[in-house]
């Protein structure tokens, strides 16, 4: 079986250009497919806000899941796994090292120890809880549903909040207890043979690689791109609408902020990104081998220097037996 190369960390780490790198160097070993691993990068119409490889990126080596649903649909964990796994099965029936890269720790949560066995829950259920929302806001449903359970507020984005209340109205068991038993299980076996990669640079090196891209996201359009995304009329429930700079960008487009306070205002919210998934990382993937974290290395040496570091570890892996793999 073809490995899987999986790569974490957080947003402005490096992780996308090394997985480029690595799909080019693997030629050797059949060639790497890149599939995405972000929440937000699925989205088709946020492509800058969202920092998505650009075409250049995809003439170099094979994207996958990139772009692929409309903002105005969701794409939960759940169904992100599937469409991993039908990708990462695919490059192997095709002799291709799938190379899963992103900064969603979720996303890599379910693909490595599957998803918790929750029931399915009733339709009516489902739509009482969005009702709920609806009618007093999403601050009130948290405190309502902290009320009934702390544990179970785990984000403040609807999304997550309504998943969890409908799971504790349909089986009155907390979402986080089913998780924790969940947990306490085997691994799953769906991902089969693979590696992983948690990409840890410094923080000052992640801080000022966040201030550096988003004047570019200005400079290629993101203007437009968000007045185009407004149009569509998606509603403030929409993951997409979630997604870091979206708001602050559109602060721009109406009217409500300058573009230099729009750029100030996205450089601050995606450095508070990155520290809670540095958080999240650390405490959840401390398993991970971690790479990239020389502090000395000039900023324009780092990404040649982070793939010269992962490279022989990958390359050690891949020509490991079968029998001595993860």
């Amino acid at each position: 079986m073809t490995p899987a190369v999986l790569i974490a960390g957080p947003t402005a780490s490096g992780k996308s250009q090394l997985a480029l790198r690595l799909a080019e160097a693997l030629t050797p070993f059949g060639g790497g497919r890149i599939v995405n691993a972000d929440s937000m990068q699925v989205y088709r119409e946020l492509r800058i806000v969202t920092a998505r490889p650009t075409p250049a990126d995809g003439a170099r080596a094979p994207h996958r899941l990139y772009g692929t649903l409309s903002a105005l649909d969701i794409c939960s964990a759940g169904r992100w796994r599937a469409l991993a796994l039908a990708e990462i099965a695919a490059a192997r029936r095709d002799g291709v090292v799938p190379i899963l890269v992103g900064g969603t720790g979720l996303y890599f949560r379910v693909l490595t120890k599957g998803l918790a066995a929750v029931p399915a829950i009733r339709s009516e259920i489902r739509a009482a809880a969005r009702a709920r929302l609806q009618q007093v806001g999403i601050d009130a449903f948290q405190a309502e549903l902290r009320a009934r359970d702390a544990g179970s507020v785990i984000a403040t984005d609807s999304q997550r909040l309504v998943r969890a209340w409908e799971v504790l109205e349909q089986t009155g068991v907390a979402l986080h207890e089913w998780q924790r038993r969940h947990q306490q299980g085997p691994s799953t076996d769906d991902l089969g043979s693979h590696v992983r990669l948690l990409i840890l640079p410094e923080r000052a090196r992640v801080s000022a690689a966040i201030d550096a891209r988003v004047p570019r996201m200005v400079e290629e359009g993101v203007y437009d791109e968000i007045a185009a995304f407004d149009a569509l009329h998606p509603g403030d429930d929409l993951p997409a609408t979630r997604a870091v700079g979206v708001r602050q960008f559109r602060a721009w487009v109406t009217g409500t902020s300058t573009e230099g306070e729009a750029v100030t205002a996205v450089q601050a919210a995606t450095r508070q990104y990155a520290k809670r998934q540095f958080t999240w990382f650390r405490n959840q993937a401390s398993d991970w081998p971690a790479f990239g974290q020389g502090a000395d290395i000039p900023a324009q040496q780092y990404p040649e220097s982070l793939f010269a570091e992962v490279f022989p570890f990958i390359r050690e892996f891949l020509l490991t037996p079968l029998a001595g793999r993860d």
